[in-house]
């Protein structure tokens, strides 16, 4: 007797696009020839966030699934979009520059059977990040690991596998700026859901970069507090505690036993001290009694 199995569990790909009309043609060509033997349905959804070349005119010649912003809302917002229309639960989002290699989509698919989301971690062979960027991507990274206390490949991996019906849950704190994927990755990790990277090749965009790394930056940095913030603020305020707890009982051992004489400075360092160890423990009651 033949056995009738369960289709395989589809997928939707977003492709957020502003001004793209050079690259969007290869994305969609490459995403097609890399699912062309798949097993699974899939759709492709492109998301037009209000741009102002001949993206839009591009996308209909494509004949792909297009939905448009009247105006430019953002690469978070254009997202956003995509997984609220997206017709199934695992959503594969990737950009629309040609960075990012098609081949890879299925293996981020495939890599979701036991984890809450898989990243295209950009450590392969051939990885072309402008040096520009290096430092404070660095930077960055390396404060995210501290405040999230694991190891994080790549912090803002625009070539990433989740599932629509768990992203839902952090969708009211997701920016609608570049820092979407960056506030995602410190959400899942700072809740404690498994995350897969998966290393994977970064070529050189085609077009012009929307980022601009200074300004950028700063955004990326206050995000990445704001977010440990919500979930771990015992992370944020500890150190400085701990600091003004060592301050405190250097100036007081010296006033107590050298100089004999209680300064006012000591009574303010002490208080400082009080003041963030209160934070800390407050913030963490918040959190746990938010659950």
């Amino acid at each position: 007797m033949e056995s009738h199995r369960p289709p395989r569990e589809g997928f939707t790909v977003v492709i957020p696009a502003y001004n793209e009309a050079g690259s969007v043609p290869c994305v969609v060509a490459a995403i097609r020839d890399a699912l062309r033997e798949c097993p699974r349905p899939y759709e492709i959804l492109l998301i037009d966030d209000g741009s102002t070349d001949d993206t839009p005119q591009v996308a209909e010649a494509l004949d792909v699934e297009t939905i448009r912003h009247d105006s430019n809302l953002g690469y978070g917002a254009s997202l956003k979009t995509g997984i609220r229309r997206a017709q199934h639960d695992l959503v594969v989002i990737t950009d629309a520059d040609g960075t990012y290699p098609a081949t890879r989509l299925l293996d981020l698919v495939a890599a979701m059977r036991d984890v809450d989301m898989a990243v295209g971690a950009r450590t392969g062979e051939s990885v072309h990040i402008p040096f520009l960027r290096k430092p404070m991507k660095w930077c960055l990274t390396t404060l995210a690991q501290f405040l999230a206390r694991v190891e994080i490949p790549d912090l803002n991996s625009g070539l990433r596998c989740f599932r629509k019906s768990t992203v839902a849950e952090y969708l009211h704190l997701l920016p609608n700026g570049f820092s979407f994927t960056t506030t995602i990755t410190l959400a899942y990790l700072s809740d404690s859901r498994l995350v897969r990277y998966l290393p994977v090749d970064y070529q050189k965009r085609t077009g012009t970069s929307k980022i601009r790394p200074l300004r950028d930056s700063y955004s990326f940095l206050l995000l990445i507090l704001r977010t440990i913030m919500y979930f771990d603020p015992i992370r944020i305020f500890m150190p400085p505690a701990l600091a003004a707890l060592a301050i405190t009982l250097g100036t007081l051992t010296y006033e107590i036993f050298w100089s004999r004489n209680l300064a006012e400075k000591s009574l303010l360092w002490l208080l400082i001290t009080i003041l963030l160890f209160g934070l800390a423990l407050l913030g963490d009651l918040i959190v746990r009694r938010r659950g």
